[in-house]
C-alpha cells in the first residue's frame, strides 16, 4: 500500500501559490506564456516533422495534414472564442495580460508563418521529393492531351451529376456555405454582352467528393494525382452552357463551432445538442482561405458577401486544405516509403488465458499502448458481457470508434440480462454526433444512459465490472489515459491498468454513483476526482515535495501531460523550484510555465517529443522524501479539467509496475534527444543537445523494441 503524505491545508495551498506569484513579480520576471501562441508553437514542432527528411517520406505528408487539421480546429474553437469576447468589448486578459485583441493580432502572425512555412514545405520539398518517387501532382496546364480528356470524362461521369451551381444575383441572395466545405467562386461572361460586368456564380463541393484524384490508365510506372479544385476549374463550364468562364477561385470558410449549451436550462440534453448540432453551420465564419491570386475586384466582393475583414483572410500559394493528402498517404501502398509497420504485442502473461479475470484476481495487468495491444481492454468488456458470472457493467464513453467493440459488447451484455450502465459524454467535442448515434443505440438496447454531472463533462476513463464469486461479488476495473477506441490506440500513447484491488474498485464503484447519482462531497482516499479532490491534492503534493526539499530530503516532481495552463499549480511549481524540487515535466502542447528562468524556475525542465506516435498519457510522479507516489489518468493540468470535468487520476501501487513507469517509461522520455525538444525561457523550443559521443535515442523506438523483447520473454506466473 502507498505511504501517505500529511495533508496541507487549503489555506497553505493559497499562500503557497501566492509566494510562488509574488516573488516573481518582485524579480521583475515574465510569469506565464500566453496559452494560444504556445499551442501554435507545438504545431510549429508538427511542421518540423514534416520538414524533416529524417521522417519517411509519406510520414511527412501526414504530418502536413495533422498541421492543417489543427489549425482547422484551432479556429473553429479558440480563435472564434477571442473574437467573441472582443466584439463583446469585454473578455479577461489572458495569463500574459494581453487582451484578446492583442492575442488575435499575435494569433494572426503566427499563422501567417506557420502557413508560409507549410506551403513551402508542400511545393519545394514534398512535391519534388515525391515525384523523384514517381508520385507526381499535376496542375490543370500539366495535363497532356491522355490525362485531358479521362479528366474531361471522370468530371461528367463522377463529378458533373452531384454538382449544383449557385447564380448571385437579385434573385439568388449570396448562399450559406457549409463550414470547411471546398467552394469555387465563378466569374460568368456573356458573350453575347462582352461589355457587361461578368456574372457572378458559386459552386459549392459535396463532401462526398474525393479531393485528391489518382489520374488512371497510366502505363509509365508512375502515379499521378490531380485535385479536385483543378478538376473543377478546368471543366465548370460545363455547368453554364451559353456562359464562358472568365475566372475560378477556390475557397473555403471556416465558421465557429463551439457548442453553447446550459446543462441546467436543458430539460433534455440529447435533444438540446441535437439542436445545436443542427445550427453549427450557421455560425459566424472565422476564417476565409482562398488561392492566391484571386482578381483583387472579385477578392473585395467575396470579402463583402461572406463580411470578412482583412485579418481574418488568408492567401494561400497551392491547394487548400492539405488536410486532404492524407487520402495520399492512406491509398499509396509504398512501404518503403512510411514508418516500418509495427505490430502491438501482447504481455506474455495474458497470452493463452482464457479468462482475463482468473489473471487480474492474481495481480494488476498494466498495458502501455500503443506498443502493447489494447485488445486486452476490448476482451475485459466483450468477456464480461459474455460471463454469466458478471451481474453488472459500468463504462464512460467519451471518444470511440464509429463501429465500437466496446459499444457492442455493452449492448450483448443488456441483452443477457447484465444491468449495464453507460456514461456517454455527448458534448465531447466533435464527436456530439457519434456520441448521439451511441446514446440511442445503447438506450434502445436497455442499457440505463446517463450523462454525467451537470455543467462538467464526464472525461475520466473507466470501466467496472460486478461478477459474483463464490460467496460473494468481487469487482473488477479498467482504468485508462485514454478513450475506448481501438483505433487510435494504435496512434496514441497511454496507460491502462486491470486491476482487482478492492480498495480502487470500491472507489470506481463510488465514482460512477456520484455520476449517476446525488453525491455533493463524495470522498476519495486512493483516487484523485475532479471536479471533488483533484486540484487540491496535486498542489498538497506539489508543497509536500517542497517541504521534503527544505528538510534534505529527497524532492523531485516528475510530470507527463498534454498541457499546463492552471495559474495556482504553475505558481506553486515555482514555489516548489525555489524551494530546490527539481522538476521535470514533459508537456506535448500547450505549456504556460516559463521554465530556466533566473530566481524564478531555475529547477524546472520542460520537453516535449512530438515523434510517430502522438503522445497522449498522463502520468506524476512525487519523489515524497524516498517513497514515490505515483499516479496516471485522464486529467491535464488545466482549470478546465480541475474543476470543468470529472477525471480521474489513479495510483499505481503494483512493485513492478510502479518501478516499470518510474525506472524505464519516465528516463527513456527525458533521455530522448531526437523527437524530443526542450522549451527555453524565451518560449522558444531548441532541440535537445547531444553531449559529445552520445548516440541518438528515441523513446518511442525505445519501448517499441523493449515491448517486443518483453513478449519474447518467458514469463512465469505464480499459481493461486
Amino acid at each position: 500500500m502507498p505511504t501517505t503524505v500529511r495533508r496541507t491545508t487549503k489555506r497553505s495551498t493559497k499562500i503557497t501559490a501566492k509566494a510562488g506569484r509574488s516573488m516573481a513579480q518582485s524579480a521583475g520576471k515574465r510569469l506565464y506564456f500566453n496559452r494560444e501562441l504556445s499551442w501554435l508553437a507545438f504545431n510549429q514542432r508538427v511542421l518540423d516533422q514534416a520538414r524533416s527528411e529524417a521522417n519517411p517520406l509519406l510520414e511527412r505528408v501526414k504530418f502536413l495534414a495533422i498541421l492543417s487539421s489543427n489549425l482547422d480546429e484551432f479556429y473553429e474553437i479558440r480563435v472564434a472564442g477571442l473574437m467573441q469576447q472582443q466584439d463583446s468589448q469585454g473578455g479577461e486578459a489572458s495569463l500574459d495580460g494581453l487582451s484578446p485583441r492583442d492575442q488575435l493580432k499575435h494569433i494572426r502572425t503566427g499563422v501567417n508563418s506557420l502557413i508560409a512555412q507549410q506551403y513551402k514545405c508542400w511545393r519545394e520539398q514534398l512535391v519534388p521529393a515525391l515525384a523523384r518517387e514517381k508520385i507526381v501532382f499535376l496542375t490543370a496546364a500539366q495535363l497532356d492531351a491522355r490525362q485531358r480528356a479521362w479528366v474531361d470524362t471522370y468530371f461528367t461521369t463522377k463529378v458533373q451529376p452531384v454538382l449544383t451551381p449557385l447564380a448571385i444575383d437579385q434573385a439568388h441572395p449570396f448562399p450559406l456555405l457549409a463550414s470547411k466545405t471546398l467552394n469555387l467562386l465563378l466569374a460568368l461572361d456573356n458573350p453575347d454582352n462582352p461589355e457587361r460586368e461578368p456574372s457572378l456564380a458559386i459552386l459549392p463541393v459535396p463532401r462526398s467528393l474525393p479531393r485528391l484524384v489518382e489520374i488512371e490508365g497510366e502505363e509509365d510506372g508512375q502515379q499521378r494525382f490531380i485535385f479536385l479544385s483543378d478538376i473543377l476549374q478546368l471543366c465548370a463550364g460545363a455547368l453554364f452552357p451559353g456562359y464562358t468562364i472568365r475566372r475560378a477561385h477556390a475557397f473555403r470558410v471556416t465558421r465557429n463551432s463551439d457548442l453553447y449549451i446550459d446543462d441546467e436550462e436543458a430539460e433534455n440534453l440529447l435533444k438540446k445538442i441535437e439542436d445545436e448540432l443542427r445550427n453549427l453551420r450557421r455560425g459566424a465564419a472565422v476564417r476565409l482561405e482562398i488561392e492566391a491570386g484571386i482578381d483583387e475586384g472579385l477578392f473585395q466582393t467575396l470579402c463583402a458577401y461572406l463580411a470578412q475583414p482583412p485579418e481574418n483572410i488568408f492567401r494561400v500559394e497551392g491547394p487548400l486544405n492539405l488536410l486532404r493528402l492524407m487520402s495520399l498517404y492512406e491509398r499509396t501502398d509504398r512501404p518503403d516509403l512510411k514508418y516500418q509497420p509495427f505490430a502491438p504485442v501482447e504481455p506474455p502473461y495474458l497470452i493463452g488465458k482464457a479468462l482475463l479475470f482468473d489473471v487480474i484476481r492474481e495481480r494488476d495487468v498494466l498495458l502501455h499502448h500503443p506498443y502493447e495491444s489494447f485488445t486486452p481492454v476490448v476482451q475485459f468488456i466483450e468477456q464480461a458481457a459474455a460471463d454469466p458470472a458478471v451481474l453488472a457493467m459500468k463504462q464512460t464513453l467519451y471518444r470511440t470508434s464509429g463501429d465500437s467493440p466496446v459499444v457492442r459488447a455493452l449492448i450483448e451484455a443488456s441483452r443477457n440480462g447484465k444491468q449495464v450502465t453507460a456514461l456517454v459524454e455527448l458534448k465531447a467535442r466533435f464527436d456530439e454526433a457519434n456520441n448521439i448515434k451511441w446514446a440511442r443505440e445503447l438506450e434502445e438496447a436497455g442499457v440505463h444512459v446517463v450523462y454525467g454531472l451537470v455543467g462538467h463533462k464526464t472525461h475520466c476513463k473507466c470501466s467496472l465490472v460486478i461478477r459474483h464469486e463464490g460467496d460473494g461479488l468481487r469487482r473488477y476495473a479498467h482504468l485508462g489515459t485514454g478513450n475506448y477506441n481501438p483505433k487510435t490506440a494504435r496512434l496514441y500513447t497511454d496507460l491502462s491498468l486491470l486491476t482487482a484491488n478492492p480498495d480502487l474498485t470500491a472507489e470506481v464503484s463510488q465514482l460512477f454513483n456520484t455520476l449517476t447519482g446525488f453525491s455533493r462531497t463524495p470522498e476519495f482516499k486512493h483516487l484523485l476526482v475532479a471536479p471533488f479532490n483533484l486540484h487540491a491534492r496535486i498542489q498538497e503534493l506539489i508543497a509536500a515535495e517542497a517541504a521534503h526539499a527544505a528538510a534534505g530530503r529527497p524532492a523531485r516532481i516528475i510530470a507527463k501531460m498534454n498541457k499546463l495552463v492552471d495559474p495556482v499549480t504553475i505558481d506553486n511549481l515555482y514555489a516548489a523550484s525555489q524551494a530546490g524540487v527539481q522538476i521535470d515535466l514533459i508537456v506535448r502542447a500547450t505549456c504556460c510555465l516559463a521554465p530556466g528562468v533566473k530566481g524564478l524556475s531555475e529547477n524546472i525542465r520542460i520537453r516535449n517529443i512530438v515523434g510517430r506516435y502522438l503522445e497522449h498519457a498522463r502520468i506524476y510522479s512525487f519523489e515524497n522524501g524516498g517513497q514515490p507516489l505515483l499516479y496516471c489518468g485522464s486529467a491535464d493540468w488545466m482549470t478546465r479539467n480541475f474543476f470543468r470535468r470529472v477525471e480521474a487520476l489513479f495510483p499505481i501501487y503494483d512493485p513492478e509496475h510502479r518501478a516499470r513507469i518510474i525506472q524505464e517509461i519516465l528516463p527513456a522520455e527525458l533521455r530522448d534527444n531526437t523527437d524530443a525538444r526542450q522549451l527555453q525561457p524565451d518560449s522558444s523550443y531548441a532541440p535537445v543537445r547531444r553531449a559529445e559521443g552520445e548516440a541518438a535515442f528515441s523513446a518511442q523506438n525505445f519501448f517499441m523494441e523493449a515491448a517486443v523483447r518483453r513478449a519474447e520473454e518467458t514469463v512465469e506466473v505464480a499459481p493461486s
